[in-house]
């Protein structure tokens, strides 16, 4: 009995000592049959029999990570119907119908609007001043004026109440058509009908135009029979109504453009 036991514990001794060996020998026998490790065996050793001989495939070796990448940018760069979608794709200004001359605009019609804004903005400027010399005038217009009824003693004017009044007459004029030159002579554009505001301001020119004309005309008359003593009658005494009735339309145009007033029923025109 003593010696079966010794036989059965040389027995397990025996199987715990080759049971490592056989594990090692089987991890490098599977090793060893991979087509890669046989490739690189035949290569470092050149008694080995090569891949062909064995019937092997003679695929190159590589990790899997650069096959996928190499396969992936070999299928996009063999590929010609592959279409890549535009950066942008809001159509353009040809693609609308328009030509390289109407997008890129003209020079000339530039420098023609340029011109028509500088003197528009001149007339106005000089439109407002205007009001100044013309609001004292009319201020004046009564102490230029002999006072007195028929059968009483005519009071006349002094001589500077009459100068400053003419100065300022004439300082009116000279203004009022320095404005109006810079409205007429202005570029024009072609086919644009004034409306609204703007066709009112027009339409008062000729109110106050005519007015400018007749006012100073009457007022060298006046100032003619004021100097010879005599009380100013006929035409010349229509001097100072015209001069009113000037003054208010000339305002009106300034209001219609300037005032922060809707003028609806020109609006609608």
């Amino acid at each position: 009995m003593k010696t079966i036991r010794l036989r059965i514990i040389a027995f397990v001794f025996s199987c715990l000592l080759t049971a490592p060996i056989l594990s090692f020998a089987q991890a490098t026998s599977d090793t060893a049959t991979s087509p890669n490790n046989m490739a690189m065996a035949a290569s470092s050793n050149p008694s080995l029999p090569s891949l062909e001989d064995l019937g092997l495939p003679t695929a190159p070796v590589q990790s899997s990570t650069q096959g996928d990448t190499t396969s992936q940018d070999q299928n996009s760069g063999n590929n010609p119907n592959q279409k890549i979608p535009p950066a942008n794709n809001a159509p353009s200004l040809s693609d609308l119908g328009f030509t390289s001359s109407q997008t890129q605009g003209s020079a000339q019609e530039q420098a023609l609007l340029n011109k028509r804004t500088h003197m528009l903005k001149v007339h106005q400027t000089l439109g407002l001043i205007t009001v100044i010399p013309m609001a004292a005038a009319l201020i004046t217009g009564p102490q230029a004026k002999a006072k007195g009824k028929n059968g009483q003693t005519i009071t006349e004017p002094t001589s500077a109440n009459l100068d400053f009044h003419i100065a300022l007459g004439g300082l009116t004029t000279g203004l009022y058509w320095t404005t109006a030159y810079y409205a007429i002579f202005a570029p024009k554009i072609p086919d644009v009908k004034p409306k609204g505001a703007i066709r009112l301001h027009r339409d008062l020119e000729w109110v106050h135009g005519p007015g400018m004309i007749l006012t100073p005309i009457l007022g060298i008359m006046a100032y003619k029979q004021e100097n010879a003593g005599e009380k100013v009658h006929g035409i010349a005494s229509a001097h100072g109504t015209v001069a009113y009735v000037t003054a208010a339309a000339y305002g009106a145009s300034i209001v219609a453009v300037s005032w922060p007033i809707h003028w609806k029923f020109w609006e609608g025109r």
